[in-house]
C-alpha cells in the first residue's frame, strides 16, 4: 500500500475539487478524471464502485478515508444482487407493515432488508465489468418494455416462522424468464456468472421470530392491501462480501481510541463485525471494522447499535417496465442514495434514527412511575449490573489506583472512594473488579424505578449471593475462577447481604471454561429452583447478573429451544448495563415474556479529561 503522502498528493484541495470535478466530468467518464488526477486504475475503480459511481468528488473522498484500508489494493470483488422493488400505494402499505410490525414485535430477519421480490442469487462482478453490468441490465429492462405484466398477483402465506406474499405461479415464471434473460446479457456484456431465483418467487414480510408473535405479524400482514397500484422497479445493489456475513451496527457516539488497538468511531459510520472475531475480546468491547476506513479495531460496544444488514448496501441503478426514463421518484431516490443505500424512508418511526448523524451524546433517559395495575401472576425480572471498573479503566485498572504498598487510591472520580476489605487484600480484584459510582448510580436510578413500579418487591430484602448465577466461566481469563467475598465481609462492609442464604450451587462446583450446554444448563435449573423455593412465598423475583443471564435465565424458561452459541453471543453483546427483561408466568405454568413496568435507561459516554494534555498541547 503507498503511503500516506503519496496519496494526499493525489488528492485536489478541498477548495478546488468542486468545480475541477464538475468539468472534467464534462470532458470525460469519472475513471478518466480520476486517472488523470493520477490514482492508479484498480483504485479508482473500487472506489467508484463503492459510492455506485454517483461522482467524483464522492470517489475522491472514499480514497481519501481508506487511505489506511488493508485492503485497499485487494482485488476481490463485490457481490451484486438483483431485485423487485415496488413503489406506489403498494409500497406504502408495505413501509407501514415493516413499521408497525418492528414496533409490536421487535426486529426479526426480515427487516435486515427492504421490502423485495429476490430475482437472482448474489453473484460477483469485477470492477472494471460493473458499468457494463448496469448496461446489461438497462437493457434487458428495455427489451421487457410492453412484455412485463402490469400486476403481481400476491397471496398471503403464513406459517410456524414465516410469513410472506407469494407470486402467483404463472406470472412467477414470466418474472424468471426476465430474469434468465439478464443473466443471459449480463454474461455477454459484463462476462460474469448470474442464477437466476429457482424458487417461488416472493415478498418475505416476516420470518424467524418468536412463535408468541405469530399473531400479531399475520394480523398486521392481512392489513395489507395487496392489489393496489404499484411499479416494480429493477434495481442493483452490491455489498462488501467480507463482510456477507457478519453483523452491522450503526456508530451513535464518537469515540477516540485511548490504545493502539482500538477504533476511531465516528456518528453516522457503520461497524461490520463477527461472532468467531469476540472470542478473545473482553466484556464491553467488540472488535470490528469500520466502513469508511477499513480500518479494524476494539471499540466500546454502548457507542455502537444493531443496523440493518442493507444499511451498507451500494447502489447501482433502478429501471422501470413501463417508461423509457426512471420515475420522478425514482430520480429522487436515486440523487439521495449517494452510492449507499438509506432506507430511513422505510422505517421513519423508529426512535433516534431521523437524528442519528446530529446526535453527539445522548442525555440520560429520565425514568417515571409506571402507571400501569399491577402483574396479575408471578413474574421473574432479570437484570444486568451497573458499569464496572475494568471496562472503564481497562483491565489493568487496579494499578491505576494503588500506591507503591498496593493500598487502594482514588484516582478518579468515577472510582469508589472505598473498596469493602477482602480477607485476601485488594489483589482479588484484580479478577472481581467492583462496579464505578456511575454503575453504582445506575443501580440506583433502575433501583428506585423497580421499588416504585408494580414490581411487588420488598424494600425489606436482602441479597442473596448465588454462585450458580456466575457467567459462562469459558469467558473468564486465566486457569482459575476469581476469588470471592464472603458474604459476611459484604454485610461487614454494610452492604444487605443475607448471610443466612444457602446458596443452590457451592462456589467448588463451579469449573473453569465450561460448555456452552453446561452454562445455560446450569443457569435454567437455578432458575428453575429459585422459583420453585418461592413459590409459597408470593410475589416476584428479581435476579441481578451478567448481559449473559437474561438470556440464559429466560430461555428455556419459555419452553424454547437453546440458539446455537453464536447467535447467543450475538444476543448477549447487545444488552447494555442495566439492561432488563420480565418473565411472566402464564396459568398454563409456561412462562412468557412480557414489557418490564419500568422504562429502560439510556445514556452517553464521558472520555477521560486531562486539561494538562489538552489545554497546554502546543
Amino acid at each position: 500500500m503507498a503511503a500516506k503522502e503519496e496519496l494526499y498528493s493525489k488528492i485536489i484541495p478541498r477548495r478546488l475539487r468542486q468545480n475541477r470535478a464538475s468539468n472534467a466530468v464534462k470532458q470525460g467518464s469519472h475513471l478518466e478524471v480520476l486517472l488523470s488526477m493520477g490514482f492508479p486504475q484498480t483504485r479508482a475503480l473500487k472506489a467508484l464502485v463503492s459510492t455506485g459511481g454517483r461522482s467524483v468528488q464522492l470517489a475522491c473522498d472514499w480514497l481519501f478515508s481508506h487511505v489506511d484500508d488493508p485492503f485497499l489494493d485487494d482485488h476481490l470483488p463485490r457481490e451484486y444482487v438483483l431485485y423487485l422493488r415496488p413503489s406506489g400505494p403498494l409500497q406504502n402499505q408495505l413501509n407501514h407493515f415493516w413499521q408497525q410490525s418492528r414496533l409490536t414485535c421487535g426486529k426479526n430477519k426480515a427487516h435486515n432488508i427492504f421490502p423485495h421480490i429476490t430475482l437472482c442469487q448474489f453473484f460477483m462482478c469485477a470492477d472494471s465489468k460493473v458499468e457494463a453490468l448496469c448496461g446489461a441490465l438497462q437493457s434487458s429492462v428495455s427489451q421487457w418494455r410492453g412484455r412485463f405484466p402490469r400486476t403481481l398477483p400476491l397471496e398471503l402465506y403464513t406459517s410456524a416462522n414465516f410469513i410472506g406474499l407469494f407470486v402467483e405461479e404463472q406470472v412467477a415464471e414470466t418474472l424468471k424468464k426476465f430474469a434468465a434473460d439478464f443473466a443471459a446479457e449480463a454474461a455477454t456484456k459484463a462476462d460474469v456468472h448470474v442464477e437466476p431465483h429457482k424458487k417461488q418467487l416472493h415478498v418475505t414480510l416476516a420470518y424467524h421470530f418468536p412463535s408468541s408473535h405469530l399473531a400479531s405479524l399475520e394480523k398486521l400482514a392481512r392489513g395489507i392491501e395487496v392489489k393496489l397500484g404499484c411499479d416494480w422497479l429493477a434495481v442493483l445493489f452490491s455489498r462488501d462480501i467480507r463482510f456477507a456475513n457478519h453483523e452491522t451496527l450503526r456508530v451513535m457516539y464518537p469515540y477516540v481510541p485511548q490504545n493502539e488497538d482500538e477504533l476511531e468511531l465516528v456518528p453516522g459510520d457503520f461497524v461490520f463485525t463477527s461472532s468467531v472475531e469476540q472470542m478473545s475480546t473482553s466484556e464491553g468491547w467488540v472488535y470490528g471494522t469500520s466502513l469508511n476506513t477499513g480500518i479494524s479495531g476494539l471499540l466500546p460496544e454502548n457507542y455502537v447499535s444493531r443496523a440493518d444488514e442493507c444499511d451498507t448496501w451500494v447502489f447501482h441503478g433502478s429501471h422501470s417496465f413501463f417508461s423509457a426514463s426512471p420515475s420522478e421518484k425514482s430520480n429522487k431516490e436515486s440523487r439521495t442514495l449517494d452510492g449507499l443505500l438509506s432506507i430511513q424512508c422505510l422505517d421513519n418511526s423508529r426512535p433516534g434514527d431521523s437524528s442519528i448523524l446530529s446526535v453527539v451524546c445522548q442525555p440520560m433517559q429520565v425514568l417515571r412511575v409506571n402507571s400501569h395495575c399491577r402483574p396479575p401472576r408471578r413474574t421473574l425480572f432479570v437484570c444486568r449490573h451497573g458499569e464496572r471498573m475494568d471496562v472503564v479503566f481497562g483491565k489493568h485498572w487496579l494499578a491505576q489506583c494503588s500506591d507503591a504498598k498496593g493500598r487502594y487510591v482514588r484516582t478518579n472520580l468515577n472510582m469508589p472512594p472505598v473498596l469493602p476489605a477482602w480477607a485476601g487484600g485488594h489483589r482479588d480484584y484484580d479478577m472481581d473488579a467492583p462496579i464505578t459510582v456511575f454503575g453504582a448510580t445506575q443501580a440506583r436510578t433502575v433501583g428506585m424505578q423497580v421499588f416504585l413500579s408494580s414490581m411487588q418487591l420488598s424494600g425489606k430484602l436482602r441479597i442473596r449471593v448465588e454462585p450458580a448465577l456466575f457467567e459462562w466461566t469459558k469467558w473468564v481469563s486465566g486457569s482459575s475462577l476469581p476469588a470471592w467475598i464472603p458474604p459476611t465481609e459484604l454485610a461487614s462492609a454494610n452492604l444487605s447481604v443475607d448471610t443466612t442464604y444457602r446458596p443452590h450451587m457451592s462456589i467448588s462446583k463451579l469449573n473453569v471454561a465450561e460448555s456452552y450446554d453446561t452454562y445455560m444448563s446450569r443457569s435454567y435449573k437455578v432458575t428453575k429452583d429459585i422459583l420453585a423455593d418461592c413459590r409459597n412465598k408470593g410475589g416476584n423475583v428479581l435476579m441481578v447478573g451478567h448481559a449473559s443471564s437474561l438470556e440464559a435465565c429466560t430461555r428455556q424458561l419459555q419452553g424454547q429451544t437453546l440458539r446455537n452459541s453464536k447467535e447467543f453471543i450475538q444476543i448477549v453483546r447487545k444488552i447494555p448495563y442495566l439492561g432488563m427483561c420480565a418473565c411472566e408466568e402464564q396459568d398454563s405454568g409456561v412462562w412468557q415474556l412480557v414489557d418490564p413496568p419500568i422504562l429502560p435507561l439510556t445514556h452517553g459516554p464521558n472520555h477521560s479529561f486531562s486539561w494538562r494534555e489538552t489545554l497546554q498541547q502546543e
